[in-house]
């Protein structure tokens, strides 16, 4: 039936409520609690089952700052209302379709929204949270075609941003299974050039996309070397909450040639303020998250991604890395699981680097060695993780500044190569005997330094720590059953290496072991070592000529191991005490 509120209604109303004795809101107060009545500004989920009941009124005579509620069914029959002033529509199981409705200020319940409803002028939803319930928005679920997915994706989009345009800050997902096209250029006439963030689904600013453990956005297949199935693009003041997103890579087309390792699932480009949380991302043909920015380092449109924080996600089986971070800064990485980054699968392989997680901002030299930095990447956080499964690696910083990895469950190692400012600590890095658990730095460079590696529990590896480079502090380190504890291969220089407890019942092994390398201005002390084989061992050390004054300082150590401390073949080491 029709129920049109004019502004004597409102007023005996206010009246009549005026009169209620504070012992009876107090009573209807904690009735609304116990029953779990929303409060009545805001909207419920799903709308249910409509009523089918035509509408005996219509809009004709609503006046303005009026109340219209829809508890029938309304057709417009294609024609546009042009409503007064702020009319307020509410929603009692009924809808209005087959035209549109052009506001003047007013606002409108979002359960009446839907597909055959075009809104147009100025209205504000009642509730700043919008509920999208898919029957009511034509968005095809399940197996469809390219054309049909390549629909869900732009009705999915401009939902959001009507939403937001009304006045939502929150769009809520719940149960959801559909595909979306993302390959093809849809979102411009006149630049064709495809930009996979743009192509995407697009989160705007100052917005919540909350989905639930029964929401699922799957790319559909294709051939494209570069996708994202979601994005935040240039925009800032986003969190992207709970749901499922699947890349397509064992349903991928890769016969156009090369890597196709630039299909990711969610990307962050150029985003600032965004937290992302309880989100499972798998099956990417590259990434399962790419974090990096718009446009280069060195130009003056450069917009880096700052400010993000990831927690509580699941990633798994992403084809390249599960998360990769190119170029940003203040970036945490935190309570999240990493799984089987970079494996094959039975439709694909996996396509390098294969890690958990990669930092690996891009820089070359000109030509007078000076560096071009196109990304860089400063002051992340990694911590209270778990990783097991990946190919090469759980998580490495192969070049970025300034970054903590602390309080993880590793499986596949961690380490640095081109990085300063790291401090990899209190991990516990468990393996099957064979790898390296930390590897800091990389040999034949001058840009790794000042690095800290302390506080790891490290068992069951080939070798506890791999050390190159120069500036680091290797301390309070507990190495169990490796066949080399520490180990020096290379060059290193400015180096301290102590308080670790390292044992080993294994056969032939060592505590501290430097082989064919170059040390300079080494102290190793204060270290308990219980190994099979020597404690410390020095083997063809300083042999070169630019090797002649270099010194090694071994004092203080408790070794018990039955082979003790052996130097062979090398010069300038220095033991004592």
């Amino acid at each position: 039936m029709k129920t049109i509120r004019f502004n004597m209604m409102v007023l005996l109303c206010l009246v009549f409520l005026a009169s209620c004795t504070k012992e009876e809101e107090f009573v209807e107060a904690v009735t609304n609690e116990e029953e779990n009545t929303p409060p009545p500004n805001e909207e419920v989920g799903n709308v249910g089952e409509l009523t089918d009941t035509p509408c005996d009124f219509t809009l004709d005579n609503v006046t303005s700052n009026s109340t219209v509620v829809i508890d029938c069914q309304m057709d417009l029959e294609g024609k546009t209302v042009n409503l007064p002033a702020d009319v307020n529509f509410e929603f009692e199981g009924g809808e209005i379709i087959n035209g549109t409705l052009n506001f003047s200020g007013g606002i409108i319940d979002g359960r009446l929204l839907n597909y055959q409803l075009t809104i147009e002028g100025n209205a504000t939803l009642k509730s700043t949270t919008f509920f999208f319930d898919p029957s009511r928005w034509d968005i095809v679920q399940g197996e469809t075609t390219s054309e049909v997915a390549l629909s869900n994706n732009k009705k999915l989009e401009d939902l959001i941003n009507l939403s937001k345009k009304m006045g939502a800050t929150t769009f809520e997902m719940d149960d959801f299974d559909a595909y979306f096209e993302i390959s093809k250029v849809t979102s411009t006439t006149s630049n064709q050039n495809f930009y996979p963030s743009v192509e995407a689904i697009n989160v705007p600013s100052d917005f919540n996309l909350k989905m639930s453990e029964n929401t699922h956005l799957r790319a559909y297949p294709n051939g494209v070397e570069r996708y994202a199935l979601l994005a935040v693009r240039n925009e800032s003041n986003v969190t992207i909450s709970g749901g499922n997103l699947h890349g397509e890579r064992d349903k991928h087309d890769y016969s156009s040639g090369g890597p196709h390792a630039w299909g990711h699932v969610l990307e962050l480009h150029g985003a600032v303020g965004v937290t992302v949380s309880n989100v499972a991302m798998s099956m990417g043909a590259g990434d399962g998250l790419k974090i990096h920015s718009l446009n280069h380092n060195y130009e003056a449109n450069y917009i880096p991604s700052n400010d993000i924080v990831v927690t509580d996600c699941t990633f798994d089986s992403n084809r390249r890395n599960n998360v990769s971070i190119t170029d940003g800064y203040n970036i945490i990485i935190e309570n999240s699981t990493f799984l089987n980054a970079g494996i094959d699968t039975p439709n694909s392989t996996g396509v390098a680097p294969r890690f958990a997680l990669d930092i690996e901002a891009y820089r070359t030299r000109d030509s007078n060695g000076e560096f071009i930095f196109y990304e860089k990447v400063s002051d992340v956080i990694i911590r209270n993780n778990t990783e097991e499964g990946s190919v090469k690696g759980g998580f490495l910083v192969a070049i970025g500044d300034n970054v903590t990895i602390e309080n993880n469950k590793v499986s596949s190692g961690i380490g640095y190569l081109l990085a300063t400012g790291v401090k990899i600590q209190n991990n516990e890095i468990t393996g099957n005997g064979t790898g390296n658990a930390i590897t800091g730095g990389r040999s034949d460079t001058e840009t790794t330094y000042n690095n800290e590696i302390s506080g790891n529990v490290i068992r069951g590896f080939g070798t506890g720590i791999t050390l190159y480079s120069k500036e680091t502090k290797i301390y309070d380190n507990e190495i169990i059953n490796a066949q080399n504890g520490i180990f020096i291969p290379n060059k290193v220089n400015d180096m301290e290496i102590y308080n670790n407890t390292i044992t080993s019942d294994l056969s032939g092994s060592h505590g501290v072991f430097a082989h064919i390398a170059s040390a300079d201005d080494v102290t190793i002390y204060n270290n308990e070592i219980d190994t099979d084989g020597y404690g410390i061992s020095f083997v063809n050390v300083n042999l070169d000529t630019s090797d002649a004054n270099n010194q090694v300082f071994v004092r203080d150590n408790n070794i018990i191991s039955d082979l003790g401390v052996q130097v062979s073949n090398s010069q300038g080491i220095i033991v004592e005490d």
